[in-house]
């Protein structure tokens, strides 16, 4: 009987330099796309999207943008005229890379920012600061 071998990635490390590298590529190359407008859609072109972030697949066959319209607003339309768009996208992606295969586009919202809004309104509860000075006297103490 055959087996067939299959290439696994170890688990708990990240993605290998090629992917970040293909990644970024992937992320510049879209933000300018959408920045001058070069697909012809109303909704797309009323909005500008920021691409904060862009992960591949081991392969780089698949590409996930994690993008967010401008103060946040229109998240859902923005994310229906990319997806809605994603065949001319990724053909303008792919002019301008030089890889052998275009990466099937696929959206998400980047949900960084909202993460990023609770830590702040934790940090900056009275009861978290009591907390954050309290530990920073102790700090103190120990020094002397």
């Amino acid at each position: 009987m055959w087996r067939m071998s299959v290439k696994r990635q170890h688990q708990g490390t990240g993605p290998s330099q090629r992917q970040l590298r293909v990644a970024e590529l992937i992320r510049r190359t879209l933000s300018d796309v959408l920045a001058r407008g070069d697909v012809h859609d109303p909704d797309l072109s009323r909005m500008p999207i920021t691409v904060s972030e862009v992960r591949t697949s081991t392969d780089l066959k698949i590409a996930t943008a994690y993008v967010m319209p401008l103060g946040g607003k229109d998240q859902q339309t923005a994310l229906k005229a990319l997806a809605r768009n994603k065949a001319e996208l990724r053909h303008l992606v792919g002019r301008e890379l030089t890889l052998k295969y275009a990466p099937d586009l696929r959206f998400k919202l980047d949900e960084t920012f909202d993460r990023m809004d609770d830590t702040r309104r934790l940090l900056g509860q009275d009861r978290v600061q009591r907390d954050v000075n309290a530990a920073g006297h102790d700090d103190d103490a120990d020094r002397d």
